[in-house]
């Protein structure tokens, strides 16, 4: 296993990424949250959970001077599309892939639901959405009109969990789900509990196995 750090220039600034190269036929592009970073559970475990499948991880790094998510969802979307389209590119010229992932947490759901979902070059490659911001419109009118196969990982104690939308994702056929009573937005148990917060980030990962390992 090779780790290697690299930079280029986004829409605006230099976006620095770190690639894991495990020697497999697959590669996936981490998106992460606000304050939620590569090295918190769900990604730390997520990438391990792929390098234990043979995917290549590229965990890409962003970070906002100002509150980004202010802005309106279009202005947020052009600025990470922006920023992490050269690093999709760059990785994908330097290797040609039999099959592209895309794993978003939070803020890191944005870019793939508006942004690179409706991109025809990743047409066929899976959606993992880690807590998505369903509480706006235009990111829940994303998922429905997915074609994509998605999986969407959500706590029911999560502000952005909202009992119709949830309803209404489950009609769609390409979209696999777990949820979970008593967690919040960082699928942590309320009131917390250690034992019990763990077990969820377990079955978080069986499911996200089970999910890789599907047909599409």
């Amino acid at each position: 296993m090779e780790v290697n750090l690299g930079k280029i220039k986004g829409i605006e600034k230099d976006v620095t990424y770190t690639q894991i190269e495990n020697g497999g036929p697959a590669v996936c592009f981490m998106f992460s949250g606000a304050g939620y970073t590569y090295d918190k559970p769900l990604f730390y475990y997520s990438t391990m959970t792929l390098l234990q499948n043979r995917f290549d991880v590229v965990h890409i790094h962003y970070s906002y001077e100002q509150d980004i998510t202010k802005q309106q969802l279009v202005d947020i979307t052009k600025v990470m599309v922006g920023d992490c389209s050269p690093v999709i590119a760059k990785v994908s010229q330097k290797k040609e892939y039999q099959e592209t992932m895309f794993l978003g947490k939070s803020l890191g759901t944005i870019p793939l639901i508006n942004g690179f979902m409706k991109d025809e070059r990743h047409i066929d490659s899976k959606m993992v959405l880690l807590t998505p911001l369903l509480k706006f419109d235009p990111v829940f009118e994303g998922v429905m009109s997915s074609n994509h196969p998605i999986h969407l990982v959500i706590g029911e104690k999560d502000p952005h969990y909202v009992p119709e939308k949830i309803q209404r994702i489950k009609t769609k056929t390409n979209i696999s789900m777990n949820q979970y009573p008593d967690t919040n937005h960082s699928l942590d148990i309320e009131p917390f509990h250690t034992s019990r917060s763990i077990k969820v980030v377990e079955s978080v990962m069986n499911g996200l196995a089970e999910f890789i390992k599907s047909k599409s």
